[in-house]
């Protein structure tokens, strides 16, 4: 049995993943390349008029380059596929241009990957690929196109990548149980030099981007609206700095104002190893943040760059009114519970750590918190 943290758990169970593997079976392709709303049937929490708890597991940056290109065989991530089946959402950072075409960017690291990569994380049990990072668009325009071409060929949504603003800025949506969840995807780093020809507008294609005030408020507003419609709301961002154990303030600022607007859940990665997680109050509510996930599929050769993990949430239903002590947010929604399940990237990919290993690694990831704003319990 593998080995897991409960860093905090909400008085709620894991949910399986039936549901949401309906959610995507019943998909229109052309939609999720834009992030548009994929929805479930209902099952009986919402015949009885409540929604009950979902599980969504999230992972750090992943790639098809070198070593990692062992990825795309068949089977070679099925030892991490039981974790991410089991949740009944799943996401990873995509970060590459899925294209064989294409221009390579004048930057030191280009990637890109065979439409196959995403079909090889679909069969890993990834639901929503988020892929606005300082990657995606490592090819061009046309790498981009190639990209969101893929994406509805093989089936596989993608998220902050669309042909204008209003498709990369889109979260995607869907129902489990009667409960809907909002996963919003937005970058806050790009090479300076790329940053406005790769900023998604009304004219023209590329990632959301949170390093203007403009793009900050569009996701803001966003969640805000995500969290009134009574969605449960996950953020997964791009952000802080390469090779750092810490957050950084920009990481901490973003991370109140997405926790104050509504988000229940902030995670992200870059920094190719892993930071801390924990608890963040802001604007009355209480939400859960995890600033660095690390590598998942990755070139990685050892060190903090091969230490990584998938983080499972679990996101309460609505109560009305919230249980006093809960943390609950405004809106009757309980702070959400959260486990890490760690792993470690052998030859480009992951393998699930157990034993002693695994609780090792847990304490790792655990004193990592110590540098962060976050606190080990929801307030």
């Amino acid at each position: 049995m593998t080995a897991v943290a409960v860093l905090s758990l909400s008085a709620c169970g894991s949910s399986p993943r039936a549901a949401a593997a309906e959610a995507s079976a019943g998909l229109d392709p052309a939609a999720a390349a834009a992030g548009a709303e994929a929805r479930s049937e209902d099952g009986p929490a919402a015949a009885a008029g409540a929604a009950g708890p979902i599980t969504v597991a999230v992972a750090g940056d992943v790639h098809f380059e070198g070593s990692s290109a062992a990825a795309l065989e068949p089977g070679a991530l099925a030892a991490v596929a039981g974790v991410l089946s089991a949740a009944d959402v799943s996401v990873v950072n995509l970060e590459t241009a899925v294209t064989g075409r294409g221009t390579a960017a004048p930057k030191r690291y280009t990637f890109r990957a065979p439409p196959s990569a995403l079909a090889a994380l679909e069969q890993a049990g990834v639901d929503v690929a988020a892929m606005a990072n300082n990657h995606s668009l490592d090819y061009g325009p046309v790498g981009l196109r190639d990209t969101l071409a893929a994406s509805r060929t093989e089936g596989l949504p993608v998220i902050g990548v669309g042909e204008d603003a209003d498709a990369a800025y889109a979260p995607w949506t869907t129902t489990v149980r009667g409960h809907d969840l909002a996963v919003f995807n937005a970058t806050q780093v790009l090479d300076a030099s790329l940053a406005t020809a790769w900023t998604a507008t009304t004219a023209q294609g590329g990632v959301a981007s949170v390093k203007t005030d403009a793009g900050r408020r569009r996701l803001l507003t966003g969640v805000h609206e995500a969290h009134e419609r009574g969605a449960s709301v996950v953020v997964v961002l791009h952000w802080g700095a390469e090779r750092t154990s810490c957050p950084s303030p920009a990481q901490e600022s973003l991370a109140d104002d997405l926790v104050a607007a509504g988000a229940d859940a902030v995670v992200g990665s870059h920094a190719h190893q892993l930071l801390g997680a924990g608890w963040k109050r802001a604007g009355g509510r209480s939400g859960y943040v995890d600033y660095g996930l690390g590598n998942f599929v990755f070139y990685a050769r050892g060190g903090v760059a091969a230490r990584t993990g998938v983080l499972t949430l679990t996101l309460p239903g609505r109560t009305t009114p919230a249980p006093a002590g809960t943390g609950a947010a405004a809106g009757g929604r309980a702070a959400p519970g959260a486990r890490w399940q760690p792993a470690a990237i052998r030859s480009g990919v992951p393998v699930p750590l157990t034993g002693a290993a695994a609780e090792g690694a847990v304490a790792e990831k655990d004193a990592l918190r110590s540098c962060t704003d976050l606190g080990a319990r929801p307030s």
